[in-house]
């Protein structure tokens, strides 16, 4: 009998007496008891080995597998799970922790089947504080496209001009038209990123330079202009149909606020952990259904074309035999985040914004900051170097 017991049972037998028990002890069986308790807690009961001398194995806290979804209404409220719980190794959290607060991180979070595991802040920042997503926000309007798509507001398949309108472009008509929604998807519109500024939606930035479909390149501005076909598809402001379709029902706090020509959501760490939630569970949140439609799920998280294998609808993969980085047409061999695991996912958005997604793991990893070095659009050397710090916990 272990002493926590033993002591719970003297406290029972001896401090309260009158204690009205299954069995109404007289005198000697109360002396009896307390007898039987002490000769249970005496020296010779101590184990020898892991499982003691009963043979019967010390009590091992069980590790949840079933996903965590934090509480809607108490936003406040999250479950967490221990590093020891999961076997991980919290001798190394002190160098992933000097890692981070030396290349500018604000916000860092580990979700672990949807428990935090990490969660740390630097500097002035805190919890509730909203940080710029930047491109990693593309993954919420991916997301939004194929809601729009599956109340058939949209297809993906349709020429962009059948929601701008025609003349959204300075190209030739027949080119225009040629331009669908699953370009701006994919990054394969084929308008000249040659310009000066590549964030321009303005009419005179955006011209003819390839087919669509036949090349690659991480032009923010048709990224952009999904907003309005988003908003003229659903007849609805871009913000509301975001808000009721994934940012209330999961219970994400947060904006889309127009920023020059970007459209930028700011946010919370944790609601950018809740949507890496959502995506671990194909969009299912806590048996709702947010995106049904898994054929679209899939194309979105997998290689979207031949282009770049490491792009889907608008997220980053890992794991591929090849990827191209924004800013350059060059196509580099090898994954994409070669210390990352194969299956991951994520949103990358300039100066090292992160959500990291990885199915086989069931984690979820935010890191919301500045820069960590040079100021890039998405990847960066900084993931790599990340990953080598996660795995040295994780492993």
């Amino acid at each position: 009998m272990d002493k926590f017991t033993c002591n719970l049972y003297l406290i029972t037998v001896c401090q309260y007496p009158n204690l009205k028990l299954t069995m109404k002890f007289s005198q000697y069986f109360r002396l009896l008891a307390l007898s039987i308790i002490l000769a249970s807690c005496s020296s010779d009961s101590e184990p020898t080995s892991e499982t003691g001398k009963s043979g019967i194995p010390p009590e091992v806290t069980p590790i949840p597998t079933e996903t965590y979804f934090p509480p809607i209404s108490r936003a406040n409220e999250w479950e967490t799970i221990s590093m020891e719980t999961l076997g991980w190794n919290e001798d190394q959290v002190s160098n992933l922790y000097f890692f981070l607060e030396n290349n500018n991180t604000d916000a860092f979070i580990i979700l672990k089947d949807g428990r935090i595991v990490i969660e740390k802040y630097f500097g002035d920042f805190k919890s509730d504080d909203n940080h710029a997503w930047n491109s990693a926000g593309k993954n919420l309007t991916a997301m939004l496209t194929g809601i729009a798509q599956e109340e058939e507001f949209l297809k993906i398949t349709d020429s962009t001009s059948t929601y701008l309108g025609e003349g959204w472009s300075n190209m030739p008509l027949e080119q225009e038209l040629n331009i669908t929604i699953k370009n701006q998807l994919t990054m394969t519109t084929g308008l000249d990123y040659t310009v000066d500024d590549i964030f321009c939606t303005d009419l005179e930035c955006l011209s003819y330079l390839n087919d669509p479909s036949t090349f690659w390149y991480y032009h923010n501005a048709p990224y952009t202009l999904l907003d309005d076909v988003i908003a003229n598809a659903t007849d609805t402001d871009f913000n509301s149909y975001f808000s009721e379709k994934i940012k209330e029902p999961i219970g994400m706090q947060g904006l889309f606020i127009k920023v020059g020509y970007n459209n930028i959501f700011f946010s919370s760490a944790r609601s950018m952990a809740r949507f890496g939630i959502l995506n671990l569970n194909q969009g299912n949140w806590d048996g709702t259904s947010i995106l049904s439609d898994q054929s679209y799920f899939n194309a979105m998280t997998n290689s979207s074309q031949d282009l770049n294998l490491s792009y889907g609808y608008l997220y980053w993969l890992n794991g591929k035999s090849s990827f191209r980085l924004p800013s350059t047409v060059e196509e580099f061999t090898g994954s994409l985040i070669p210390n990352a695991p194969a299956d991951m996912y994520a949103g990358l958005g300039l100066n090292d914004q992160k959500l990291y997604m990885v199915p086989s793991l069931d984690l979820v990893v935010v890191r919301l900051g500045g820069a960590s070095n040079e100021e890039l659009l998405g990847p960066s050397n900084f993931d790599n170097e990340l990953w080598e710090l996660i795995n040295a916990i994780i492993e």
